[in-house]
């Protein structure tokens, strides 16, 4: 699987790696397609980083074998509660 991370993503948060928001994508502990997204649909997800911290991404599966990620960051209580792990 290839994996790539669009530059918006250091840009915005530079304490975000490339290789963090992929091990993010890769140890994924919960993800879901998101609703009304258009094609191809865009996937929201946490996961833990190459640090150990908790990241959220949103990503398109661009074909069979390979995502774009083109946004990560320490995940919000808003997208845990949109996948269900939230209290």
């Amino acid at each position: 699987m290839l994996i790539r991370v669009h530059r918006r993503v250091n840009r915005i948060h530079p304490e975000i790696k490339d290789e963090d928001a992929i091990a993010a994508l890769e140890n994924s502990i919960r993800s879901a397609p998101r609703e009304g997204t258009g094609f191809p649909p865009e996937w929201i997800g946490i996961g833990i980083d190459m640090n150990g911290r908790l990241l959220q991404y949103v990503a398109v599966n661009l074909n069979d074998d390979e995502w774009l990620i083109f946004h990560a960051m320490s995940a919000t209580r808003k997208v845990l509660n949109e996948l269900g792990v939230g209290r």
